[in-house]
């Protein structure tokens, strides 16, 4: 890469007097608190961070912890930043379109999409976080790069769709799986002293019997134990147990989640076209989407939690009994509602002071991003201090804690000096192939 010797370029990173303050304060509030979900992934071993009896939480704190999150919290601030990634698309684009001639705006983007799912597959494979974020962002950042001149009311519209798709998605697997259920237990029931069972039958009352198994207590506490140990021994250990995450973690989600990405794009493209995002819109609309999508969505967590805490977390009873699932409308409307609330803060003058604190992490999220990944991995498993397991579900949130507190100091003081975040300015230097100007 060669050293940038034209002051003014005709492609290069947005200036600083072109930034848009609210947008960069959101997106630190988002990764700040993306966190408070992300922190029971590092600090507790699987099935152990989302099922409250293999280590009899139930009645305690702990649940308290984790009924907030879920209820409340749980995939909002995903979502926000999601929407300020498909409004940031826009911003990418339209501002080299405004520079640049011919297909060189569509070239920057799409290296600048490769470098990040490159930089996601480090996250997943050299940091060992299976929770990464930005290779699916990668991807579904180039399929929505074909919408970025849509109206605000097809944007809107393909987001109702992406609802809908993934709604559906999630009601078929579950219909699926009562449907392997009400197969085995027929099967059971049949008299094998006088009827043979044929193969398929085998098959399907395996398939049942695999399933009651693997939500089985007892069993899930020894897969809980297997994977502590593995977590905080060897490096060896941990990366074949993180890699082969990482690797269900980065494809699976990709397919089976690409509606849930694409839906929240969507929004945020429509919202940053209608003022929406940048805090242009009245106020009124922000009551709107906090009443609104709050009320809605808390109301469906509440239904979504119930059956929890009434089967005990036993994956094979909620599957049998359950009717509909409601995640992904309940996350929805919840992710809005937050929204409308952190905007009505915004509108509101009083919260000055959160918005500038919160500014210079958004302005280094994407650096901020993969040092939470470092830093949590580092304290948690064996190749560092090796503390998963040795905190109690509310404990760990003193460790999120720590972490918004160093990045806040940090992006603070780093940007005092320099124009990008280190990732920041990799990435820039890397999407426009010259090296940017970094100090101030």
């Amino acid at each position: 890469m060669n050293a940038e010797t034209n002051p003014t370029p005709l492609a290069a990173p947005v200036a600083q007097q072109d930034r848009i303050i609210i947008i960069d304060s959101l997106r630190g509030i988002a990764l700040l608190g993306i966190l408070m979900m992300n922190i029971p992934y590092f600090g507790l071993p699987e099935p152990a961070f989302d099922n409250l009896t293999l280590n009899n939480e139930l009645g305690t704190l702990n649940q308290k912890v984790w009924y907030f999150i879920n209820f409340f919290l749980e995939g909002s601030q995903r979502a926000i930043f999601s929407m300020l990634f498909g409004a940031g698309i826009i911003l990418f684009v339209t501002r080299l379109e405004k520079r640049v001639q011919g297909l060189m705006p569509a070239e920057y983007f799409i290296r600048r999409q490769l470098w990040l799912l490159f930089f996601g597959l480090v996250n997943a494979f050299v940091l060992l976080w299976p929770g990464d974020i930005l290779f699916q962002y990668a991807i579904c950042g180039i399929i929505v790069f074909v919408f970025r001149r849509t109206p605000v009311k097809g944007l809107l519209i393909a987001a109702g769709i992406c609802l809908l798709l993934m709604t559906v998605r999630e009601n078929r697997d579950l219909y699926k799986q009562k449907g392997v259920i009400a197969k085995g237990e027929a099967i059971a029931k049949l008299d094998t002293t006088k009827t043979k069972l044929t193969d398929v039958q085998k098959e399907d009352l395996g398939a049942m019997t695999g399933m009651k198994e693997r939500s089985d207590t007892a069993g899930l506490r020894k897969e809980m134990r297997k994977n502590l140990r593995q977590l905080t021994g060897t490096y060896a250990e941990t990366y074949n147990n993180l890699s082969n995450a990482s690797t269900n973690a980065e494809f699976y989600y990709t397919y089976y989640g690409l509606w849930d990405v694409l839906l929240f794009m969507f929004i945020g493209m429509a919202f940053f076209k209608n003022g929406v995002l940048t805090g242009n819109a009245s106020v009124k609309v922000y009551w709107a989407l906090f009443i609104i999508g709050l009320g809605g969505g808390l109301l469906i967590s509440y239904l979504r939690l119930q059956p929890l805490f009434q089967y005990k977390f036993n994956f094979f009873e909620m599957t049998k009994h359950k009717a509909f699932d409601f995640y992904e409308i309940s996350r929805t409307l919840r992710s809005l509602g937050i929204f409308g609330l952190i905007m009505l803060l915004y509108k509101s003058g009083l919260f000055k002071w959160l918005f500038a604190l919160m500014r210079p992490v958004g302005q280094m999220a994407f650096t901020n991003y993969l040092m939470q990944s470092f830093m949590c991995s580092l304290f948690f498993l064996g190749i560092g201090f090796g503390m998963m397991g040795k905190l109690q579900r509310y404990e760990i949130y003193y460790v999120v804690a720590v972490v918004w507190v160093i990045e806040i100091i940090w992006s603070h003081i780093w940007l005092h000096f320099f124009r990008f975040g280190p990732l920041e300015w990799c990435w820039r230097s890397l999407t426009y192939w010259k090296r940017q100007p970094l100090k101030k």
